[in-house]
């Protein structure tokens, strides 16, 4: 087995399963489907292997690593939010789970090892754009579990010899990312409200700053850690798309896209979120060759699609 790809049944995870599959290569899946949704594969029917387990099972991890050639760790509990409502358990996956895949790997001979990690590590300092050598400062408990998924992941490489890889993502978005949840992503939620002549809330002043990233773009920095040489590895590396745009400058982006002119509601800003973000991907493109392709405008109106044409098939 080439592949494995955690949390493979998520928004992220899907995407880089799907890509692996088309470029021929044989890929497992691993997902407890807590956040992730099998339709999500319906593209990938019988041609990977799909399991249901949890990542802090440390016996279905195992017997998902076994003979897998390189891991990419995609699973987690995302959003800052649900963080900081219930630390422990999500401490529980984003740590304890990534060791869990982290231990098996080692003991599987595992080549590679791919974790997705976060900018929230960045935490609100006021330096822009974020380097990867500024010193971290989370603001919640996901953004520092995600930073100790990065000493893990940075250890395993210096100890046992796993070329590991660590993605810093900005802010992903695109086809697929769940508008549902409690907990969904800005870009999803404002879609959604748009198109059902809603109000899009809005956090704060709305004058923050996002460094949005397509997701196709964090399917290719995996990709590229597959095949990167020797000395990017034990690295964290911002994965941005290397623009920041305001919150309003983004619902406006998206009016102008979906044809719509809706007032906002505007809410309190929440408790651990960032005030500004904006990516230097200057250390990726160094050590692994990749910079992002996709534009805000496009990878925007890409998304818009996607989301109109699942609505109009159910």
């Amino acid at each position: 087995m080439d592949f494995l790809v955690t949390g493979g049944s998520g928004f992220i995870g899907s995407h880089i399963a799907q890509a692996l599959v088309e470029r021929g290569h044989s890929v497992r899946v691993l997902d407890n489907l807590s956040t992730g949704r099998l339709s999500n594969l319906d593209d990938l029917a019988g041609k990977a292997d799909w399991r249901q387990g949890d990542v802090r099972d440390r016996q279905a991890v195992a017997q998902a690593v076994s003979g897998v050639r390189c891991v990419l760790h995609v699973a987690a509990l995302p959003s800052v939010a649900r963080s900081v409502q219930d630390p422990l358990g999500s401490n529980e996956t984003n740590v304890t789970g990534t060791l869990n895949v982290l231990l098996a790997a080692r003991d599987a001979g595992v080549e590679r090892f791919v974790f997705s990690s976060s900018s929230s590590v960045y935490g609100d300092t006021p330096v822009l754009p974020k380097q990867e050598d500024m010193p971290p400062r989370p603001l919640s408990p996901y953004a520092a579990q995600k930073l100790m998924g990065e000493q893990y992941v940075r250890l395993f490489h210096s100890l046992y010899g796993m070329k590991t890889f660590a993605l810093r993502y900005f802010n992903v978005y695109g086809p697929r990312q769940n508008p549902d949840s409690p907990y969904a992503a800005a870009i999803p939620r404002f879609i959604r409200c748009l198109k059902e002549g809603r109000p899009p809330v809005v956090y704060g002043d709305g004058k923050q700053t996002r460094d949005f990233t397509f997701v196709r773009d964090v399917v290719a920095a995996n990709l590229a850690c597959v095949t990167a040489g020797s000395d990017a590895a034990g690295q964290a590396m911002n994965i941005a798309g290397g623009h920041r745009v305001s919150i309003l400058e983004l619902i406006a982006a998206l009016q102008r896209i979906m044809g719509t002119r809706i007032s906002l509601s505007m809410e309190a800003a929440r408790t651990g979120d960032v005030r500004d973000s904006l990516g230097d991907v200057t250390r990726a493109a160094r050590l692994i060759g990749w910079r992002p392709e996709t534009t805000l405008d496009k990878g925007l109106a890409e998304t818009v699609r996607s989301f109109v044409s699942v609505s109009g098939a159910a």
